[in-house]
């Protein structure tokens, strides 16, 4: 053990330590690890570099996730997939990633975030190169579901160890801004240099790009994050793990593949789940965890968002190749207007939170996704309905990465260190799930209907009202308590004094 200050550090807090006493000094202007705004909390250059590192991790997972979409079809014809099994290379992927993000966020807590993060990455790593030389359906799909394992390993502990290194609250606020900016840059980035990179490489550099950045990750973390040690006396509740991680394949299975039985087993096991974490000493999950407003509201608002607007992006693809007839590079280059103020969103959404506080952000950014959504229900057949699209799909971006920052800054707010691997499990957890099963629910209300653009109107009025009902909920969840209204005070006061 070391000595900080007065006080001693025990197992587990190294990681913690750390970003206090990082983040204790505050800028006098003198020195360059700070940015030079006198008052201002400082970043070191540590921090900067952790920051950017991390940051980069994530973005090297969005832009792989959409680049593997545009090659789809040459995948599929590459390694012999029919075209109606070809959504199991999306769904492989989607399963573990939704099934076993709440597990190893939890294990990152115990084991330490920096030995999971480093774990998931390689794992990436290597079932890169097992699709990139993939010559069969079979170990195209094993690498598939390696791919999404090491998500569900790596997502959590990145964000966690994000969020640890950046205890002063508008610091931390900024970061996750970045992060969301850059989830959605890596999402454009990949539509728009996903075809290009295809057409002149072949489809196997859709897996092959991500090993050097791997590495690249691989060789640098050790010597900017520091390890953690393992809490002292503290076990993995194995039913718990169990039981959940069964019970979220199981349901995400039955959601992408309109299986029943698949359904009601994931929701029964979830229910045991339950009744396992309110008997166990030692839980998976300490259900506690969901008393606080933030955390259960902020988690159903990430649902909603994530349900919804990846839904959106998938019909109004349908909607640019099948109904305008479109070609995947020019429907590429139109989505790359709408995700620049995506990237926008997430570099001011940190300051909107400053200001107004999160609950205010939050469902105000929500509103703005289906308020730019509703417009669209009205599009035709011509071309000139892309003076309505475009800029609908410009402010809706907008406010969709709003409330992407908005979500992650709710969710994670006011919990101890110790529990940030949790709640970022938790967060990721409804992200692949929102993720997962968007797609399968409003492609299903479109395929109902006898024309594809018929259908394409029903599913979008579908998710407006979704959204605006699930708005007046999180509205009043989120109302103010001495808690949440303690935190936005000390926001407001730290944006106050910056003035």
């Amino acid at each position: 053990m070391t000595k900080h200050m007065t006080g001693t550090r025990g197992p587990g807090s190294r990681e913690r330590a750390s970003s206090e006493d990082s983040a204790a000094k505050t800028c006098d202007g003198s020195s360059s690890a700070c940015w030079r705004r006198p008052g201002r909390t400082c970043l070191t250059g540590r921090q900067r570099l952790i920051a950017f590192l991390l940051l980069a991790t994530g973005f090297m997972l969005s832009v792989d996730f959409s680049i593997l979409n545009v090659a789809l079809p040459q995948v599929g014809a590459a390694v012999g997939l029919e075209l109606s099994t070809l959504p199991w290379v999306a769904t492989a992927y989607a399963l573990p990633a939704a099934g076993f993000t709440l597990l190893f966020g939890r294990i990152a807590d115990l084991l330490g975030r920096r030995r999971l993060f480093l774990t998931g990455i390689a794992l990436i790593a290597l079932s890169s190169v097992v699709g990139g030389l993939a010559t069969s359906p079979a170990l195209l799909l094993v690498a598939r579901a390696l791919q999404g394992f090491a998500t569900a390993i790596a997502t959590p502990a990145s964000l966690s160890l994000l969020i640890t290194s950046f205890s002063d609250e508008t610091q931390r606020a900024r970061v996750l801004g970045l992060n969301g900016a850059l989830l959605s840059g890596g999402f454009t980035v990949g539509a728009l240099v996903g075809g290009t990179l295809v057409g002149a490489l072949g489809w196997r550099w859709a897996f092959l790009i991500n090993v050097p950045v791997a590495v690249l990750i691989l060789i640098v973390t050790p010597f900017l994050v520091r390890a953690s040690s393992a809490p002292a006396g503290v076990a993995l509740d194995v039913p718990g793990a169990v039981t959940v991680t069964l019970g979220l394949l199981a349901f995400a299975f039955g959601i992408t593949n309109k299986n029943p039985y698949a359904l009601i087993g994931g929701l029964s096991l979830l229910v045991m789940f339950w009744r396992i974490e309110l008997a166990a000493k030692a839980p998976l999950v300490a259900l506690s965890i969901l008393s606080r407003p933030t955390v259960k509201w902020g988690n159903i608002a990430g649902l909603i968002v994530f349900t919804m607007e990846p839904a959106l992006i998938y019909l109004m693809t349908l909607y640019l190749q099948d109904v305008l007839h479109f070609s995947p590079l020019i429907t590429g280059l139109i989505f790359g207007a709408p995700g620049l103020a995506a990237v926008a969103a997430g570099v001011v959404a940190s300051r909107f939170i400053a200001r107004y506080g999160t609950r205010n952000v939050l469902t105000v950014g929500l509103l703005a996704q289906a308020a730019f959504t509703a417009p669209l229900i009205l599009l035709g057949t011509g071309v000139g309905w892309l003076g309505l699209l475009m800029p609908a799909l410009f402010l809706g971006f907008f406010g969709h990465v709003t409330a992407i920052v908005s979500f992650m800054v709710t969710a994670t707010t006011g919990l101890p260190d110790t529990e940030q691997g949790l709640a970022t499990g938790l967060a990721s957890m409804t992200q692949q799930i929102g993720i997962t099963i968007g797609i399968p629910i409003l492609g299903a209300i479109a395929a109902s209907q006898a024309s594809l653009l018929s259908g394409i109107h029903l599913a979008l009025t579908v998710n407006v009202l979704l959204t605006v009902s699930a708005v007046a909920l999180i509205w009043t969840g989120l109302r103010p308590r001495a808690d949440l209204a303690a935190a936005d005070e000390r926001l407001l006061q730290r944006v106050a004094s910056r003035a």
